[in-house]
């Protein structure tokens, strides 16, 4: 399962441009124009690009904060998630969460449920709609190792394998649930291993090698397209930032971060891409150039936004009659709610 050039590229622009936006955002809350929470998926950029790039357009995802990768392969616009971060009344959600709180079912995107792995279970629903429906559609959902220790994470891969839904489950184990370090999270090796329990399939594979998570996402979803039921993926990689802006990780080694810190992924993809002769330093300058231009326009757009509107509090937080509607237009300028 070879990946063309152009793959190659994309999934190096789409980790380059992740990193870019979270930066930009990193600076924007030093500026006191971010609103509520950021957590960066800094040195995990491979989990979310290599994953979402081996669903299909009309497939569903539920990423978690630190997957702003797949939000950008699924369509998201940097405006957009910038738009988010100030809490503008043309955000995702109408300037009423912030962080990647996000989502947009048009898009295929769940918005993200603050507890993890929360989104697994809805998940699960997902998929089996898709099952009952006979339709060729997968759901792929992300979460930390730490929430493995839940009794949701456990009832919902319990439930995916029993009623074998095409579910892709993407364990983004980074070693750290929050300021707990994986040897006191589970006494179990490894995550992937808990697969042969619920007899479902289950792979573990470096996380901060993007085409490595791709492939494996690839045949995860494949396996899960032609009725083989769902699968257990864990991606090993390290947290190289505190859990949210406001922790500065100091429980963290040092020597810890040192050793992560050579095993970069978008290095190491750029890397292999230099020695197959189809990147340069030319190239390399263009993209920063590009994903600069893309970052500033980007945040003038969202803050020139309006602001979200007292009155406006109880707008598209209630559905009626079933009835939703969209809540930004196109220039994300208005927004309209479910019914109250």
């Amino acid at each position: 399962m070879s990946l063309s050039n152009d793959d190659r590229y994309a999934l190096y622009h789409y980790m380059r441009l992740s990193r870019a936006i979270e930066d930009g955002a990193w600076a924007l809350a030093g500026q006191g124009r971010m609103v509520g929470r950021l957590y960066t998926g800094h040195g995990q950029e491979a989990i979310p690009v290599g994953c979402a790039t081996a669903l299909a357009a009309d497939d569903v995802m539920a990423p978690m904060y630190r997957d702003m990768g797949a939000h950008l392969v699924r369509g998201m616009e940097p405006w957009e998630i910038f738009a988010q971060y100030m809490g503008k009344r043309g955000s995702s959600n109408a300037g009423k969460d912030s962080g990647l709180h996000m989502g947009d079912m048009k898009r295929g995107i769940i918005g993200m449920i603050s507890v993890l792995p929360d989104s697994l279970p809805v998940a699960v629903g997902v998929a089996l709609a898709f099952r009952l429906r006979d339709e060729a559609r997968v759901a792929m959902t992300f979460f930390g190792e730490g929430s493995t220790s839940t009794g949701a994470w456990h009832e919902a891969v319990n439930m995916a394998a029993v009623l074998d839904v095409p579910l892709v489950m993407i364990c983004e184990n980074n070693g750290w649930a929050l300021s707990t370090p994986a040897e006191r999270e589970f006494r179990g090796a490894t995550i992937a291993e808990r697969a042969s329990a619920y007899g479902i399939a289950g792979a573990r594979v470096d996380g901060n090698d993007v085409e490595a998570v791709h492939r494996t996402a690839r045949e995860a979803v494949e396996r899960a397209r032609s009725g083989g039921g769902p699968t257990l993926i864990e991606c090993v990689t390290m947290r190289m930032r505190g859990h949210s802006i406001i922790d500065p990780a100091e429980y963290v080694p040092p020597e810890q971060l040192a050793a992560w810190a050579v095993r970069d992924p978008i290095d190491r993809l750029r890397e292999r891409l230099v020695a197959d002769g189809l990147w340069d330093d030319g190239r390399e300058a263009a993209m920063l150039a590009e994903h600069k231009g893309i970052v500033d326009a980007a945040i003038d757009r969202a803050a020139a936004m309006e602001d979200p509107h007292p009155q406006d509090v109880y707008e598209g937080v209630f559905a009626s009659d079933g009835q939703t509607t969209d809540t930004a237009t196109s220039d994300g300028s208005t927004t309209t709610g479910a019914g109250a």
